[in-house]
């Protein structure tokens, strides 16, 4: 988690990524910057994230980011 939290500080220092729930939904996060932490993740932590995957759902906050890199390193 704590690699998850250095990738996430490096799109917004200013943001307390532990605790914010609405990174998509407060455009915090845009698809641009999606695509490019998915791309990000999936070399960091050797999984495949899709475009099916990048939905609001897994990437509101870093517990679901983490909860989707869990699961997709199953």
């Amino acid at each position: 988690m704590d690699q998850l939290m250095d990738i996430l500080s490096e799109y917004n220092s200013e943001i307390d990524f532990e605790t914010y729930e609405a990174l998509v939904d407060d455009e915090i996060l845009l698809n641009d910057d999606l695509e490019s932490l998915a791309q990000e993740l999936n070399d960091a932590y050797d999984i495949n994230i899709t475009a099916n995957d990048i939905v609001p759902e897994n990437f509101n906050s870093a517990e679901l980011i983490w909860e989707l890199i869990q699961r997709l390193s199953e």
